[in-house]
This record gives C-alpha cells, structure tokens and sequence, in this order.
C-alpha cells in the first residue's frame, strides 16, 4: 500500500492537476479517488473530483463532490461556485445567484466566479446588477473570450447592437474558433437587419 504522506499527496493532487490541464479528466479522476479512497476528507481532492466531472459534463457527480466538499469546509468557494454554475447551467437562478454570491464572498473579485454571478443575476431580471458584474469582471480579466461572449449576450438583449458586436468582435479576435460568438454575432447582424 502506497504511502500517502503530505509529500505523496501533494504530488498526486499535481499530478491529477497536470492530468485535468491536458484534458485527461478520467485519468485526472484515477488518481484523484485513489488518494480520497486513503484521505476520504482532502477537501482539495474533493474540489478537484467535481471540477474534473463539471468537464466531462457529469453534473450530477460534479455536485455530489462539490456538496461533500462543503461538508467538510463550509467555505470552499470552489464547492460553491461549482455547486452556482450547475444551478445556472439548470436555468435555477436564484440557486445559482445563492451559491455564487457566497463563492464571491470568499473568493472576492474571482473573474470566473463573477462572470457566472453576472450571468445568473441578468437572467434572473437582475438586469442592471448582471450587466454590471459582467463589466467587473471584464475589468478583472479583458482577455477573456467567455465573458466578452456573455457580455456581448447581455447587450444584445438589452438591443445595444454596437456594443454587443464590439464584444463579440473582440472574443474572436481573442479566440477564432469561438463558435459561440461566432453564431452570436451573426445574430446581431440579423437582428440588426430586421430592426432596420
């Protein structure tokens, strides 16, 4: 039986890390319920199972590990902002808002955190508090194709063409195989063309 020191299971949670950056989330997970299988309550291992599963698209299994995570540490901003983004990815908002707004609380100006949080608030009719989380977390990561994308979204619902195509323009100059922005900005030329 492997010895499973604070040395070997750092270097497993790197390696699993390593795994999860290559896009290998099942071998990612391999390692990752070997080392629960012998520490069952490594919050960080637990953290890294649900963002592993939240990847492979199985949120059911994302949410059981986001949930024990919580558990063990009520503050784990990653359970909560996994827990927030499957609950948005469900169309449940004000779950979503809930969870996001207590990762954001302890992970304070988190781009991704905010950029979901933004998104929930928007559809939930939260208009303007959406829109303006959204621009935050723009202002924390510019760079970032999804919240120009999500961003671009909320401008094209709120019918500001030229800001939206401003947006979306700049997510594919970032990432031109965004299809994403891609299909949105199409939208915005047709809509344009219908208002006109």
């Amino acid at each position: 039986m492997p010895d499973f020191s604070t040395d070997n299971t750092a270097h497993l949670l790197a390696r699993a890390e390593r795994l999860k950056f290559e896009a290998r989330h099942s071998e990612a997970l391999e390692v990752l319920e070997s080392l629960l299988g012998h520490d069952p309550e490594n919050v960080t291992a637990l953290e890294e199972v649900s963002d592993n599963e939240l990847s492979l698209g199985n949120f059911d299994r994302a949410e059981t590990a986001a949930r024990r995570a919580l558990k063990i540490s009520p503050k784990s901003y990653t359970a909560h902002y996994i827990i927030g983004f499957i609950a948005s990815h469900r169309e449940n908002w004000e779950d979503s808002i809930r969870s996001l707004k207590t990762a954001n609380s302890v992970e304070q100006n988190n781009p991704e955190i905010l950029r979901c949080l933004g998104w929930a608030l928007f559809n939930a009719g939260q208009k303007l508090e959406g829109t303006v989380t959204l621009e935050r977390a723009l202002n924390l990561e510019e760079q970032n194709p999804l919240i120009l994308c999500d961003l671009g979204v909320v401008y094209l619902r709120g019918k500001n063409f030229s800001k939206s195509k401003a947006l979306l323009r700049r997510a594919l100059d970032l990432d031109p195989k965004n299809e994403r922005a891609e299909e949105c900005l199409e939208m915005v030329s047709r809509i344009e063309k219908a208002v006109s």
